[in-house]
This record gives C-alpha cells, structure tokens and sequence, in this order.
C-alpha cells in the first residue's frame, strides 16, 4: 500500500500523521521535496519518532536550502523542479509519501503538490482545527476529487472540534483515520501509542 499524506495547509501536523502511519505499519517514508532545515528535515524528525526497526527512510528526490514554497527554495537554488526526475523508491513495504504544506503549494511555474499523486496512492489529508479550516478542508477534498482522486482518509489533528469534525466528515463521507491530540510532546512512546490506535483503520483503506 502506498499513502500520500497532505494537508489543508502548512504546519498542520502532516509529519506527526506521517510518523504514526509509518510506525502503525512499519511502512518505509519519502518526501520527495525537502525544502529548508536540512539539518533537521521531516526525514530526521520520522526517523526519531519510530521505533520499529523494519521501516526504510528514502532520501528526498530535492533538498533545496530555504524555508519556502518549493519553487522558490529551487529558484534560490538555481535549479528548477522537474517532476520527470522525482522517481518513486522501489520496495515491497508498505510507503508513506509525505506532500509539502497544502496541494496547490507550487513544485515550478505550471505543477503543484497535487501532481505528484499517482493513481495507486491512498490520499490521506490532515485537518488542523483554525477559523478558516472547514473551508481549507472542503477545498482540498474537492481539489483532489476533481483530479479525478479519492479521499482515503481523514485524520484530525489538534484540539479537538466535535461540531467541526461532524460536520466535515457527514458532508464529504470520508472515514477518519483518528485524531491527534494537542500532545505536550510527541517522542516514540506517544508516536507508538496512537501508532496501536490507528493501526486497524489504517489497514483497512
């Protein structure tokens, strides 16, 4: 199984849900495009939040310097992103990709986000509760829809909204995944334990 994790926007908690996932299914991890904070990017951070010994962590197809839209960043770089050259990693694991901020966030001046799915990937999209978010959340699931996509999952991340959840999951039937608390910190045990809780939903996409 192969699951693309995006989110209603950046800073959503898609790499907390990515190292769930891959905990839950000892699945191998890819983000394809690294944008800023090499030293510490999203495959460092999964890589600190799993325990299982099995999962493979790919290198990123782009590691571009700066902190920014992933066009930018590779402007800045003097290169451009060519989707041509984002090769999936070969494996018979299960493979959670890991988008960058929001599906519409620009690779170069004509592909965004969205154009890295593939059509045997799982979407699973990631709410974070704000003002604004139950729209950000609908946006994305008909973006994705009218790619011609479907929705696998949703996974709610934050304090908890029982209106807002409601509402979003009876308006686009799509089944939630789990929810992730506001946890004071998220190291391998608490990675672990919601690992155990999402385990079953996960194996059923």
């Amino acid at each position: 199984m192969k699951i693309f994790v995006t989110g209603i926007s950046t800073d959503v908690g898609k790499t907390i849900a990515s190292s769930i996932i891959v905990e839950s299914l000892e699945a191998d991890y890819w983000k394809p495009i690294q944008a800023g904070d090499l030293d510490n990017s999203d495959s460092h951070k999964i890589k600190s939040k799993i325990s299982n010994l099995k999962s493979k962590i790919f290198e990123n197809s782009y590691q571009l310097n700066t902190p920014a839209s992933p066009h930018l960043a590779a402007e800045i770089d003097g290169i451009t992103i060519d989707l041509n050259k984002i090769a999936e990693p070969e494996t018979d694991n299960h493979l959670v990709i890991e988008g960058a901020g929001g599906i519409f966030v620009p690779l170069n001046e004509s592909e965004t986000i969205i154009d890295l799915i593939q059509p045997d990937y799982k979407i699973i999209v990631v709410s974070r509760h704000y003002l604004g978010s139950i729209n950000h959340t609908l946006l994305t699931i008909e973006a994705i829809r009218n790619r011609g996509f479907q929705v696998s999952g949703i996974i709610f991340s934050g304090s908890e909204n029982k209106s807002t959840e409601s509402l979003i999951l009876n308006k686009t039937g799509i089944k939630c995944i789990g929810r992730i608390d506001e946890e004071p910190y998220f190291d391998q045990n608490v990675i672990k334990e919601y690992a155990d809780l999402f385990r079953d939903n996960l194996l059923n996409l």
